[in-house]
């Protein structure tokens, strides 16, 4: 197919090519209520007017509503069930161990970004932590850097030199809201230089993490956003932004962590060592949530009755729902083969950890802010061009943003 030559059909859906630039932001972590408290504090005039003329919707993220699942799903246009990615950390049946899923061999299907770059599209990819790194750029020909590791970049494996050099700023620490305005100001040198035909930009919620909406540290945060954003926009690119969950307060009222620790529970009704609660949050960068989320998959002893199993988790204090596999996996789209007997989701105030003794919450110099559970799964979906029919735009995922951008924006 020629550069342009028409439509790009990827995991059964088809994309139209973008008439211009197009900017997908992922902004992790980012509660609705994030941009409507900054539009109210004035601290993101470009994207309130851009929205407003434009398009400013709601929609579902996948579950768990983790980073992973959540932006390989945007990337793929599908569900964790077709691309197989259903958490950051998971139980790897076959080699027998609790593994990270970052490696692109869990990857069960293309991605967008690679179809267009294989169509002849000019495409690049600034995510803030290398863990994404290799699944969004898998099989993509063009330019894929983190902000964590851009002063390591090579032409042959990341398609560029010396990102950091391009960018002109410190290497951020990862633990810093300055790791997502590296993806930024990335994004503005790289259609400055490259003008390349997609660009998707991924953050880090480490603000979210620790600032609610409406705070000052929050508004900052999305008024440094808000700047970028109108540089490429002013340079002849459309946005389109969503996010991979929202993020909820995990206290009491007195700000302390509100856990329920399934293997210290299943331990002590099973037996020490009988079940396996997976985490899938887990990655490692666990000091602004110490590894605890509000999702969790529980492996239960041979012949058990998960039923059962079922109705006894979710009568615990502090569980919303908990389903078994078959139930779970058909009801949140995801892969049967990696998830356990059980899922099981706590409330909108309250994580699942694992036991008490392996979660080191030493490190949290702020109340609890977590995500990973039903609360957490509405998400923005904003756009700076107009929607050809937006009344008859259905309850949209955040994975339908590059149908939106490419075949129903004006």
């Amino acid at each position: 197919m020629t550069r342009g030559g028409g439509p790009i059909t990827v995991n059964g859906r088809t994309y139209g090519w973008p008439t211009r630039p197009l900017v997908v932001v992922c902004v992790d972590g980012c509660e609705p209520d994030y941009l409507a408290q900054a539009f109210l504090a004035g601290a993101m005039p470009f994207l309130a007017a851009a929205s407003a003329g434009g398009a400013s919707l709601l929609g579902a993220a996948v579950i768990p509503s983790f980073t992973n699942p959540n932006n390989l799903s945007i990337v793929t246009g599908v569900p964790p069930s077709v691309h197989g990615i259903c958490g950051n950390y998971f139980w790897d049946r076959d080699a027998g161990a609790e593994v990270m899923m970052n490696d692109p061999k869990y990857l069960r299907c293309g991605t967008i970004l690679a179809a267009f770059a294989d169509a002849g599209a000019s495409v690049a990819v600034v995510t803030a932590k290398d863990k994404l790194r290799r699944l969004l750029g898998h099989g993509m020909r063009g330019i894929c850097f983190s902000s964590e590791q851009a002063d390591r970049t090579t032409q042959a494996e990341h398609g560029i030199d010396d990102a950091l050099g391009l960018v002109g700023l410190p290497l951020p620490s990862v633990y810093s809201a300055a790791l997502s305005e590296f993806v930024f100001a990335a994004g503005v040198k790289l259609l400055e230089s490259r003008r390349p035909d997609i660009l998707y930009l991924s953050t880090t919620d480490y603000v979210q993490h620790k600032h609610a909406p409406g705070t000052d540290e929050a508004n900052a945060f999305y008024g440094m956003m808000d700047g970028y954003l109108a540089k490429l926009a002013a340079m002849g690119a459309a946005i389109a932004l969503t996010a991979d969950h929202g993020m909820n307060a995990k206290t009491d009222e007195d700000g302390a962590p509100q856990v329920v620790y399934l293997q210290d529970v299943l331990d002590a009704w099973l037996g020490a060592g009988r079940t396996r609660v997976i985490l899938p949050i887990t990655d490692p960068y666990v000091v602004h949530h110490g590894a605890l989320g509000s999702f969790a998959t529980i492996y239960l002893p041979e012949g058990a009755d998960a039923r059962a199993a079922a109705a006894s988790v979710a009568a615990l204090p502090g569980m919303e729902l908990v389903l078994d596999r078959e139930q779970g996996c058909r009801r949140f789209e995801l892969p049967p083969d990696r998830m356990g007997d059980l899922i099981a989701i706590s409330a909108r105030h309250v994580v699942i950890g694992t036991s008490a003794a392996k979660h080191d919450l030493s490190g949290l110099d702020a109340p609890l802010r977590s995500h990973g559970g039903l609360t957490e799964q509405t998400v923005p979906l904003v756009f700076s061009r107009p929607l050809a029919a937006p009344s008859g735009v259905r309850r949209l995922r955040n994975f339908d943003i590059f149908d939106v951008a490419l075949n129903r924006a004006r």
